[in-house]
């Protein structure tokens, strides 16, 4: 088995979240659940995660607010990719992603992003705030942190953000068009990027933004499991405990947690 390391990293802010708080909590909801003995931790690639050394958990970055957050979420992961360590980040709302992306674009001068989500995340400036969680991909390719950016599950594309998306060249495969044969074309590593409302609220109930007809689980699953490329870099967003019934979409961020370390491992 590959001895690549690879850490988990809690990122614990949800200020920049539009709607209703709740994605701060996130990441100790999902360790209590990984952390539980009603599971194994075999991935589905038959690799059993729990006491493997390829992996460990650095625990949760205390962060204060605004652009102070946001430094500290990037120096916390520059920190790790400057030691080779692969960080698998667990949010947290999904403006973590950009700070995320400024270090990792140190590192890897042709990366790429895959993204699943019900909605672009591309807008310039909403609700006055340049760190909203509707608009790390805009700040991510206004300033060409990455070399493309693929976004799956999307279904919910405004006149403004199909602009950004024209704007900025993005690859974007909707939910109406969706075939689970799709492939995928990136050149060189690639960072995975999954809000948890891109999933069907059936499959993940615990999001702040039900947005019906999205993808299942395992169709999730599918085509993170079928990149066939170095994956550097990962995280979960926009899980809301407060909004979840029975842990279900707790439970559903674990098995991604699970699958991306299979991926990463490799």
């Amino acid at each position: 088995m590959p001895n690549s390391q690879i850490s988990v990293i809690g990122f614990p802010l949800d200020e920049n979240s539009s709607f209703m708080k709740g994605p701060a909590k996130a990441p100790d909801v999902i360790r209590k659940n990984l952390d539980s003995y009603s599971i194994n931790l075999c991935a589905e690639n038959g690799v059993d995660f729990r006491d493997n050394p390829c992996w460990d958990d650095v625990g949760n970055v205390e962060l204060s607010s605004g652009a102070e957050a946001m430094d500290q979420i990037e120096n916390s992961i520059r920190g790790l990719l400057d030691k080779g360590i692969k960080p698998l980040s667990i949010g947290g709302d999904h403006s973590i992603t950009f700070p995320i992306l400024k270090a990792f674009a140190e590192k890897y001068e042709k990366l790429n992003i895959f993204h699943i989500d019900a909605h672009p995340d591309l807008y310039d400036n909403f609700e006055e705030n340049p760190f909203s969680h509707a608009s790390p991909f805009a700040r991510i390719m206004e300033i060409g942190l990455v070399n493309k950016l693929v976004q799956v599950g999307i279904r919910t594309i405004s006149p403004l953000q199909q602009n950004q998306i024209d704007r900025f060249n993005v690859e974007v495969h909707d939910m109406i068009d969706f075939d689970s044969s799709m492939k995928f074309d990136f050149d060189g590593p690639v960072y995975i990027s999954i809000d948890l409302d891109g999933l069907d609220p059936a499959f993940a109930p615990g999001v702040s933004h039900h947005e019906p007809g999205g993808l299942s689980t395992r169709q999730a699953l599918q085509m993170i499991q079928n990149l066939d490329y170095e994956i550097v870099g990962a995280d979960i967003v926009e899980y809301n405990p407060d909004r979840d019934i029975n842990d279900m979409a707790a439970m559903v961020c674990v098995k991604l947690l699970k699958e991306l370390l299979a991926k990463m491992n490799n």
